[in-house]
């Protein structure tokens, strides 16, 4: 009788988060490091709304991580969300809505809305100080029309006239469409169980996401980069199935709050072009520009010099005013040495996004992931090279990053072979099966 082979086929255990979030240890030391991080803030941070948000959510992230340290692990998770939530995003929001804090972005988004409905332009014709600036585009002020609209005499109208509120409540909307739209559109990498398809997986990575300190702090204090990032993952999302269409309406929505989205056209445009050929990439052109038009050129023929000076002049420094994007990063500090050397910023700014344009031509991005990662890639480069930018502005890419995974999914790891996979795992495998084979 022939001998019985032996194949190897280790059981990877289901994980609703997946494999890293699955593990006890990696959670604690998540919420240990976020407390670290709130607490830096509440001791050394500038802005008065940054320390109470730091108090808030250092007491929120160390009850998240006691919940997932002594709990069993489906309350665990449960719980520390919930509590890091209440403490990252909830608590610190209402407390400084009610209160009337916020960073001053927030009353510039709010004025501007106020402008636009009384004057028909969002911006001022004479400009004094630095919060007399709106250096966004036309589309941003419509997050303060409903400040506007309720005014702030009472506490709920404090709250729902906010445009923090709405600015995060359209990111997470994004979010949530645009992982709708990769499963949907069977866009998700094959995983190694059927539990680890199943329908909650990249929902749990948005809420680590969302209470998280790159989203939670922006959203309790200001809000304003949220919209544009989550429409940019939005239109990755729906250009990798090839809806070349409501790619490019959300884009033109997009570069309508903020001109540093056209990074985010020419990535879409490139993966619309290698995935769904030239026809699909004519119809996305023609409608971002047709969206786009219709979206900023009535402001930029009524306020064509308001909008230059301040939407375009004043972020580079180009303005009567300085901007206060003072980070020290390479571009700012080029701009510090005098006119050449804002200059060379400018040139290295031009150069880096050349060498970006050239690698879509040369290697177009194939998948979600790899169209996040490049235009995350882009971004970069582009902060790090403008002649005035924030450390702030490299939420806008990181959460980029970490959406696409959330939604496509992790890599797909290539099988081994029988005899490597108790190597491969570290131990013994957790099941064999035998085959018998007639000789």
């Amino acid at each position: 009788m022939a001998a019985l082979p032996l194949r190897f086929e280790r059981a990877v255990p289901p994980r609703p988060f997946g494999a890293l979030a699955g593990r006890r240890g990696v959670w604690v030391v998540g919420w240990l490091a976020a407390a670290a991080c709130a607490a830096a803030l509440a001791l050394f941070a500038g802005p008065l709304p940054h320390r109470v948000w730091g108090r808030s959510a250092a007491v929120g992230y160390l009850g998240a991580a006691f919940f997932a340290c002594t709990l069993p692990r489906p309350r665990a998770r449960a719980l520390s969300l919930a509590c890091a939530v209440a403490g990252g995003v909830v608590g610190p929001f209402l407390h400084l809505t009610l209160t009337g804090q916020a960073q001053s972005e927030v009353r510039v988004v709010e004025r501007s809305a106020a402008l636009l409905l009384g004057t028909g332009s969002p911006y001022l014709a004479a400009p004094e100080t630095v919060t007399d600036y709106n250096p966004y585009l036309p589309g941003m002020a419509l997050f303060g029309v409903p400040r506007v609209l309720l005014g702030d005499g009472d506490a709920l109208a404090r709250i729902l006239g906010d445009a923090r509120l709405w600015c995060a409540l359209a990111f997470v909307v994004c979010l949530v469409a645009g992982c709708v739209a990769v499963r949907r559109g069977g866009l998700r990498r094959r995983l190694n169980s059927p539990s680890q398809q199943g329908g909650w997986a990249p929902y749990g990575w948005l809420a680590i996401l969302v209470s998280s300190p790159l989203v939670a702090l922006p959203a309790a204090v200001s809000g304003v980069d949220l919209p544009l990032a989550g429409l940019c993952c939005l239109g990755i999302a729906l250009a990798a199935r090839g809806r070349g269409g409501g790619a490019a309406l959300v884009l033109a929505g997009a570069c309508a709050l903020k001109w540093t989205a056209l990074p985010a056209v020419a990535v879409v445009g490139a993966l619309l072009a290698f995935r769904w050929g030239g026809r699909v990439l004519a119809r996305y052109v023609w409608v971002w520009l047709a969206g786009t038009a219709a979206l900023v050129l009535p402001f930029a023929v009524l306020a064509a010099g308001p909008l230059v000076d301040q939407v375009f002049a004043f972020p580079t420094g180009r303005a009567a005013v300085a901007t206060p994007a003072a980070s020290p990063l390479p571009g700012r500090l080029l701009a510090d040495l005098g006119p050449l050397g804002w200059y060379a910023a400018v040139g290295l700014l031009v150069c880096g996004g050349a060498a970006v344009a050239l690698s879509l031509v040369l290697r177009p991005p194939a998948d979600v992931v790899a169209a996040a990662d490049r235009l995350a890639f882009g971004l970069c480069v582009a902060f790090s090279f403008a002649p005035a930018a924030r450390f702030g502005y490299f939420t806008l890419p990181l959460i980029l990053v970490v959406w696409a995974r959330a939604a496509a999914g992790p890599p797909v790891r290539a099988a081994l072979p029988p005899h490597e996979r108790s190597k491969g795992a570290g131990g013994p495998p957790s099941q064999i099966r035998r085959e018998a084979c007639s000789g």
